[in-house]
C-alpha cells in the first residue's frame, strides 16, 4: 500500500493513489459548497479569500467577503486605497495583521507586477503574509500548479487516512503532510483535488464525531479500521488564555466627541484605534485608578463619572475582563499629543475599532443616556 521516502514518511502506492483522487473529486464535484470565492479562478478573489479564512469559520467570512470585494473589486483599488478604508472594511473580523499584511503584498504585486499575481511560485511565496498554505492554494486553483495546500482541515484528514500520530503542531509534521500533499496532489485538476481535501475536513472528516459512513474514501482510511478517527489528530493543547484585568475610559467632551487613544505598533490590536486602555493595577480598589496617571501624563483633566459595566473578551492567549469607567472633560482641549484624538460619531463610523473595543462603546452607549451627572475625582 506504500513505499517509504525521505523523512521516514511513507507514502501511498499508486493504486491506492488513484483510488483516493477518483473517490473523493467524484464527491467533490457533486457536494462542494457554492462558496463566492469558487465562481472563478481570479487568483486576486482566490487570495483575498484565503487569508480571511485564516482562523475564521466560512459562514463567518462570506458576508465580510463579499463587502470588501464589493469596495475592493481588484488589485489595483486595494492598491491605491488608503489604509483607513481598508481596515474598515475588515473591521469585526479581528487579526488586523492579515488585512495589513494583504494591503502591502498588493501594493508590491500593483508596483512590480503590472497589478496581476504572479505565477512563480517564489515570488508569490515572497509576498508579505503569504505562508506555504496559502501560496499552494492560490497557485493550485487559480493557475492549476500541482502543488499541495495543508491547512489544519487537510492535516486531520492525512492523520486519519495514515493513522499518523504525530503532533500536528510540530514542524515536523507540517513538514511530513506536505510531503504526502506533494505526492497526492495530481497533475490535472490540482486545484479541485486541494480544494476536496479541504471539503472533506470541513464537511465529513470534522473534529468531532466524524461522518465516517458519509466519506467517499473511508475503505482506505486507517484510522477508520483501527477504530481510532476519533482520537485523531494529535494535537498538543495550547495553554489557557491568561486572564488579565482591564480598565478602559470612555471619556467625553462637548459635541458627543470621545478621547481615542491608539495602540503601540506592535503586539496585541497593533496600531488600532480604541478607548484609552491600562491593565488594572493590583489590589486597585476604586475600578479605573490605573487610567489616572495614563491621562495625568497625558495633561487631560478628567472630571470621572461611575463605572458603566463590566464584560468578557477572549483572545487567543489573553482574557480580559474589562471595566468602563465614565469621564467627562469640561475645558477646551483641542491639541493631544501623537496616538490620541477627539472623535465624534461620525468620524468613529468611518474608523476601524477592534471587537473588543466596539463592546465598548456598545456598553458606554447603553448606559450614557442614563447618567446622572458626575461624581469624584478630577485629576
Amino acid at each position: 500500500m506504500s513505499r517509504k521516502i525521505a523523512d521516514s514518511v511513507q507514502v501511498p502506492d499508486q493504486e491506492w493513489t488513484a483510488f483516493v483522487r477518483e473517490n473523493l473529486l467524484r464527491w467533490y464535484d457533486k457536494n462542494k459548497r457554492e462558496l463566492p470565492w469558487r465562481k472563478n479562478k481570479d487568483p486576486y478573489r482566490i487570495w483575498v479569500s484565503e487569508i480571511m479564512l485564516q482562523q475564521t469559520r466560512v459562514d463567518t467570512v462570506i458576508p465580510y467577503y463579499e463587502r470588501f470585494m464589493e469596495s475592493f473589486p481588484d488589485i489595483t483599488a486595494l492598491a491605491k486605497a488608503k489604509e483607513e478604508q481598508v481596515l474598515k472594511a475588515w473591521e469585526g473580523l479581528g487579526y488586523y495583521s492579515r488585512v495589513r499584511n494583504l494591503h502591502q503584498a498588493v501594493k508590491e504585486v500593483a508596483a512590480t507586477y503590472e497589478a496581476k499575481v504572479p505565477t512563480d511560485p517564489k515570488a508569490v511565496a515572497s509576498l508579505r503574509g503569504i505562508g506555504d498554505y496559502t501560496a499552494g492554494a492560490i497557485l493550485s486553483i487559480a493557475f492549476d500548479q500541482p502543488v499541495p495546500a495543508v491547512d489544519g482541515n487537510v492535516m486531520r484528514v492525512f492523520s486519519r487516512w495514515f493513522a499518523l500520530w504525530d503532533d500536528i503542531v510540530k514542524l515536523s509534521t507540517r513538514r511530513k503532510m506536505g510531503v504526502l500533499g506533494t505526492h497526492l496532489v495530481p497533475s490535472d485538476r490540482p486545484g479541485d483535488f486541494n480544494q476536496a481535501l479541504m471539503e472533506l475536513g470541513a464537511l465529513i472528516c470534522t473534529p468531532v464525531n466524524p461522518a465516517c459512513g458519509k466519506c467517499p474514501v473511508q475503505a482506505t482510511c486507517q484510522a477508520y479500521e483501527q477504530g481510532v478517527q476519533a482520537e485523531l489528530p494529535v494535537k498538543k493543547k495550547a495553554k489557557p488564555p491568561r486572564p488579565m484585568r482591564i480598565n478602559m475610559a470612555w471619556i467625553r467632551k462637548g459635541g458627543g466627541q470621545v478621547l481615542l487613544q491608539c495602540r503601540p505598533n506592535e503586539g496585541l490590536l497593533a496600531g488600532m484605534w480604541g478607548l484609552p486602555t491600562m491593565e488594572a493595577g493590583q489590589g486597585e480598589l476604586v475600578p479605573g485608578d490605573s487610567l489616572v496617571p495614563l491621562l495625568t501624563e497625558q495633561e487631560v483633566p478628567v472630571e470621572w463619572g461611575q463605572v458603566l459595566g463590566e464584560f468578557e473578551h477572549v483572545f487567543s492567549h489573553q482574557r480580559w475582563q474589562v471595566t468602563v469607567v465614565d469621564g467627562f472633560v469640561r475645558e477646551d482641549i483641542s491639541v493631544l499629543p501623537d496616538g490620541w484624538r477627539w472623535a465624534n460619531e461620525t468620524e468613529r463610523r468611518r474608523l476601524a475599532f477592534p471587537n473588543v473595543y466596539r463592546k465598548a462603546f456598545a456598553l458606554a452607549e447603553k448606559r450614557k443616556k442614563g447618567l446622572s451627572g458626575f461624581q469624584g475625582r478630577l485629576l
